[in-house]
């Protein structure tokens, strides 16, 4: 180093300590992008720039990564850790080239790799974003660009608050002198592929220019679709053509959303202020992924899950955190209220309407806008469900948006469209107690700003809330795979709708919600929850309580349900110590110690919780419970009645094995109770564990309530073959209520007439219903019979009694 550089640097530090104060991206670089410390290290950066290598330094020492200003020792030879792939402009001369400098450390790196084949230079891209400002239409970004003194002056002073240290995805030398030498040419290429990586990550964070409201509504007015749609308005509704193209600029305007970076930066820090007052923290795993996707160019559509209202403003807030550009968020109409409508809408929110039906103008205007936001590359975000979740369960996707996904692409989109489930969840959801009195019956309360008063009034430390990225969906692969002959359907006017569209938009809906459920996030209150629930008095001593958390958190860490689900790393008893300080259990002590149990309103509540994870445990516990029935079962036996059971739990719960993988899948189950010593395995037989029986009874009991569910529709099917699939539906869901009430069995869900309606669905795709409705009595009758036999003597009682009551009525 010079002396002039040095000397410059130390004065530019103690002003770079007072104005920059940057965030990195990913937070842990080491762990997020898999770096090698045991191996050489060099930093590449975009530009050069002295307060850009200072402030990479401040964060490359808090992540325990080597200082960029430290000397780079290889085979006795002292290298700079640092090069820069485009030098810096003057005031008078704005063009920038690589560096000669950089050009030679990279020939002489790769000269290294050719005389030692053992050394593996890693090279890592970082990058200083000074503010994230996407700019409007037919404008630069300035600082996608090199700058000169003054203007990086300017930045540090404007957005030294607001800026980002991006470490990005480790390159190895080795790799690249084995796969294509080691000569100076390869020098060039590596510094023309680090200048395109380098453009793409900027444009990935600040996101594209933004239009004016105005300027995208004139745009979408000359769309041949819309203007065809208010000729079609003004002659069906037989007014003139100016009050058509009026009647569709207020609904531009009512959909429209109008984003603002302004807002979105300040929005960050109230955010920060509310997840602090809020919550004890944030868990979000798997965003590496999603950074890709942006930075490869794809557009991405998240479809999280919906819990809560918080959902809009969390999924914003991790993005903007992670180095992502918010996404334009379809939000229902019902959130358009003074003060808050407005404030979404600067957010990113364009909001729609419950129905579209019968209204081909606003309609097509809302598939026009959706299709302008991917070609423009704006990110998007909608719910599928359609509304939050009352019970805690995924809710059957609703299709409209994912059907217009698709025809956007059949547009001709230029570039790759993914999806990316994203799982919400939270130790505490502040609706839920609203939710369990709308599932008895009360309105549901229309959104407005004196419910958002009385909601901030109650704000309180509600535990931990987890955000985790599933495995992305790649459309248009999806699409190859499905329909090869896609491409041929294109249509840039947007007026086709193919035959093959509807079935395969209800096939990826389904693989859409199972991959969100794959993400899920289990913490100390799901835990907790399902296993008090599983007690018939809702209450366990501590020490069985731990016991049963030890059980669940050995299957989920041992047996992992997929690759993107996450099981907290905490002891059991810690967890049991989390759940107990969220003030949801009632603890009582005696000599014997302490004894945790749930209310009566509390018990209602918890269903929501445990209902965020039972997927998790459906297949465990389903083997548990055949188990604690028989006593004793044969492998071969065991894996014949879950192949019986798992299609409708597979529907119901949206599981993602496919049944050639559940075999071993069982297997591994069996291996795993067995390791706890909950059963043994002798020459093909599994026996219970008698010094055990608690622990794999209440496993058991998490899905038991299912297969009551499941008995009911069955026995009620075997013994009234000819009822029509609406009265089964009315009369199963009457038997359950029956049930509940009898056997206190008070999870909302457990009575919910659509999970009846979707049980018939799996009856026809498996076979005991034809196409017509009939019943195959035989193959029903032994799917009744293998129900019944899981069930406890007295539920399978009530259940008995009740169908012959009804059967009674029908004679009478």
């Amino acid at each position: 180093m010079s002396s002039g550089q040095s000397l410059s640097r130390s004065l530019l530090k103690l002003p770079t300590t007072l104005l920059v104060k940057g965030t990195p991206i990913p937070s842990n670089p080491i762990e997020d992008i898999g770096i090698d410390i045991n191996k050489p290290i060099i930093y590449v950066l975009p530009f050069r720039s002295n307060i850009d290598l200072l402030t990479l330094q401040t964060h490359a020492r808090e992540a325990g990564l080597p200082d960029p200003l430290s000397p780079l020792e290889i085979q006795g030879e002292n290298l700079k850790r640092y090069v820069f792939i485009s030098s810096r402009p003057t005031l008078l001369q704005n063009d920038s080239h690589v560096p000669s400098d950089s050009i030679a450390t990279f020939t002489d790196l790769l000269a290294l790799h050719h005389h030692d084949q053992e050394l593996d230079v890693q090279v890592i891209p970082a990058s200083v974003l000074w503010g994230r400002k996407p700019g409007k239409e037919g404008r630069e970004k300035p600082y996608l660009q090199p700058m000169n003194g003054l203007q990086k002056a300017k930045a540090v002073i404007v957005s030294g608050r607001d800026c980002l240290v991006r470490f990005s995805p480790v390159v190895s030398l080795r790799h690249m002198a084995d796969s294509h030498g080691t000569d100076e040419a390869i020098a060039h290429k590596l510094a023309r592929v680090a200048r395109i990586h380098f453009s793409r990550q900027k444009l990935a964070a600040s996101g594209p220019n933004l239009p004016q409201r105005e300027v995208l509504f004139r745009r979408l007015m000359q769309s041949p679709a819309i203007d065809k749609a208010i000729q079609d308005e003004a002659h069906a509704k037989n007014i003139s053509i100016e009050k058509a193209r009026k009647a569709a600029h207020d609904i531009m305007d009512e959909i429209a959303a109008d984003f603002s970076y302004s807002m979105i930066k300040e929005g960050s820090r109230v955010l920060r202020w509310l997840w602090n007052r809020l919550y004890q923290g944030l868990n979000i795993n798997n965003a590496s992924t999603v950074r890709r996707l942006a930075q490869d160019g794809h557009e991405i559509v998240y479809v999280p899950c919906h819990r809560s209202h918080m959902d809009y403003l969390l999924l914003s807030y991790v993005l903007y955190n992670e180095g992502l550009v918010p996404p334009h968020i379809a939000a229902g109409i019902n959130l358009n209220f003074f003060p808050a409508g407005p404030i979404f809408r600067r957010g990113g929110a364009f909001f729609l309407r419950r129905s579209f039906k019968g209204n081909k103008l606003y309609s097509t205007i809302f598939r026009e806008y959706l299709a302008e936001l991917f070609s423009k590359g704006y990110s998007v975000e909608y719910f599928s469900e359609g509304g939050r979740s009352r019970t805690g369960r995924l809710l059957t996707a609703k299709t409209g948006m994912l059907a217009m996904t698709i025809q956007a692409m059949l547009r001709g989109l230029n570039r790759p469209v993914t999806l990316v489930p994203v799982y919400i969840g939270y130790e505490h959801v502040m609706e839920v107690s609203t939710y369990a009195k709308e599932l008895r019956g009360k309105q549901k309360e229309k959104e407005n700003a004196g419910l958002v008063l009385r909601t901030i009034r109650k704000l309180r430390n509600f535990g931990k809330g987890y955000v985790n990225f599933g495995e992305p969906i790649p459309l248009n692969q999806y699409l190859n795979e499905q329909v090869p002959s896609w491409t041929q359907d294109i249509d840039p006017m947007g007026a086709t709708k193919p035959q093959w569209m509807n079935p395969l938009v209800n096939k990826l809906a389904t693989k859409m919600m199972t991959h969100i459920n794959d993400a899920a996030a289990t913490n100390a209150l799901t835990l907790c929850a399902t296993a008090l629930l599983a007690s018939r008095q809702r209450a366990l001593s501590r020490d069985t309580l731990i016991n049963q958390i030890e059980c669940y958190l050995n299957i989920l860490r041992n047996v992992p349900y997929s690759n993107t689900s996450t099981v907290p790393d905490d002891s059991a008893e810690n967890l049991v110590n989390h759940a107990e300080s969220l003030d949801k259990f009632v603890i009582e002590s005696d000599t014997m110690g302490d004894i945790i149990s749930l209310d009566r309103n509390q018990s209602i509540l918890m269903t929501y919780y445990r209902n965020n994870i039972i997927h998790l445990l459906a297949l465990p516990s389903l083997i548990a419970q055949m188990l604690i029935r028989q006593q004793k079962l044969s492998v071969e036996k065991i894996q014949e009645n879950v192949a019986l059971i798992y299609p409708f739990l597979k529907q119901e719960l949206f599981l993602s094995l496919d049944s050639e993988q559940l075999t071993e899948k069982v297997t591994h189950y069996l291996d795993e109770l067995q390791r706890q010593d909950l059963l043994s395995i002798n020459d093909g037989m599994v026996t219970i564990n008698q010094a055990k029986t608690q622990v794999l009874m209440l496993l058991g009991r998490t899905i038991s309530e299912t297969l009551q569910r499941y008995a009911i529709a069955l026995n009620l099917l075997v013994e009234n073959p000819e009822l029509g699939k609406s009265d089964l539906e009315t009369k199963s869901q009457e038997i359950a209520q029956r049930l509940g009430r009898l056997h206190g069995i008070n999870a909302p869900e457990f009575f919910d007439k659509g999970v009846f309606s979707a049980l018939f669905v799996t009856l026809k795709s498996e076979g005991y219903l034809d196409s017509d409705g009939e019943c195959h009595v035989e193959q029903t009758k032994r799917l009744a019979r293998k129900l019944y036999s899981m069930l406890y003597p007295e539920v399978r009682l009530t259940i008995q009694e009740s169908i012959y009551q009804y059967d009674q009525h029908l004679v009478k």
